[in-house]
C-alpha cells in the first residue's frame, strides 16, 4: 500500500468512517487508456487543495478518513482485479466502515458494487455518466467498461439504477434501460424527484467523469460534448447530503491527456466534497 495519502484523509484505519483507496487499472478500456494513473495525480493534486469546502462549510480534517492506498491489480486480467477491489471493500465493509475507491476505469465500480450489495439487500444505485455502460457484451467480453452498470443489474434487479446525464449509448441500451431502471439522458433536473424516492435506501453513488462536459474534464478517454458544467455536478452531489451513503467511486479520470492539470483538480475538489457528502 502507498504512503501517500489524500489530503486529510491521515486517520488510521481502525478509527476511520470512510476508507479510501485507489484502483489503479485500465485494461479493457477501449479507446484512450491513462485511467490506472488518476489515484496517485490525485493525491499529489491534492497537496495543493484546500481541506475545508466552503461549499459545505466543513473540513475534511473534522472526518475519519484513512486512505489505505491502492488494491493489488492484475493487469490484462480483468476478472482478477476485480476480485481484489470486491475483497478489499468487503474487509472494509465487514468493519461498519464506508468503501470510496478512486478509479480507475469504470469497470472496476462492480466489484465494491458487489461487496456493499451483499450486505444492503435494499441497496440502490445512484450512476452520473455520458454513457450507458449497458452493453451485455463489448467485443465478446462480459466484463468490460461499457458493460459495467449491464453487470450491476445483474445482480441488483429492476428499477434500482437511477443514470443521470447520459448522452451516449447504443440504441438497444437505452430501450434496455427505459424497461429496467430509471435514466435521465443529457442531465440531473429530475434529481430532486429521484431523491424523495430514495431517501430511506443505502445508497451506492458512481460518478464516471465524463459526465462533465469536456470543456471542464478533458482528462478523460472518452469524451462526450454536451456534459454537464462542474457547477451543475458539483450542486447535483451536495443535494445528495444526508443520503445514506455506503459506498462510493470516482472513475475514469485520465490525467496526462490534460497537461493543464485542470482535470485532476476537478477530480480532487469533486472527491474532497464527496468525502464531506458523506454521514
Amino acid at each position: 500500500m502507498n504512503k501517500l495519502h489524500f489530503i486529510g484523509c491521515d486517520s488510521l484505519y481502525e478509527d476511520a468512517d470512510i476508507v479510501l483507496f485507489g484502483a489503479p487499472f485500465d485494461s479493457t478500456v477501449s479507446f484512450r487508456p491513462g485511467t490506472r494513473f488518476a489515484p496517485n495525480k490525485v493525491r499529489l493534486d491534492s497537496e495543493g487543495l484546500e481541506t475545508y469546502s466552503p461549499y459545505q462549510d466543513q473540513d475534511v480534517t473534522g472526518k475519519k478518513v484513512a486512505d489505505i492506498g491502492d488494491i493489488d491489480v492484475f493487469y490484462g486480467n480483468a476478472k482478477k482485479t476485480l476480485d481484489s477491489a470486491y475483497e478489499t471493500t468487503k474487509s472494509i465493509v465487514n468493519d461498519q466502515k464506508v468503501p470510496f475507491m478512486i478509479g480507475g476505469e469504470h469497470l472496476l465500480s462492480y466489484g465494491p458494487f458487489k461487496a456493499v450489495f451483499e450486505q444492503y439487500k435494499d441497496l440502490r444505485v445512484l450512476h452520473f455518466d455520458a454513457h450507458t455502460d449497458y452493453r451485455d457484451t463489448f467485443f465478446e467480453e462480459t466484463l468490460s467498461h461499457a458493460t459495467v452498470i449491464r453487470r450491476i443489474h445483474d445482480e441488483i434487479g429492476d428499477n434500482r439504477i437511477y443514470s443521470f446525464g447520459i448522452r451516449s449509448g447504443q440504441k438497444h441500451e437505452f430501450t434496455f434501460a427505459k424497461e429496467h431502471q430509471y435514466m435521465e439522458l443529457f442531465d440531473v433536473k429530475t434529481l430532486d424527484t429521484v431523491i424523495e424516492q430514495i431517501r430511506e435506501y443505502p445508497i451506492y453513488l458512481t460518478l464516471d467523469l465524463d459526465v462533465l462536459d469536456p470543456a471542464y474534464m478533458p482528462g478523460t478517454g472518452t469524451q462526450e460534448p454536451g456534459g454537464l458544467t462542474f457547477k451543475e455536478l458539483l450542486n447535483a452531489l451536495l443535494k445528495l447530503k444526508g443520503l445514506n451513503i455506503v459506498g462510493l467511486d470516482v472513475m475514469e479520470l485520465s490525467p496526462d491527456y490534460d497537461p493543464s492539470g485542470a482535470s485532476t483538480a476537478v477530480a480532487t475538489k469533486l472527491i474532497r466534497e464527496l468525502l464531506l457528502l458523506v454521514k
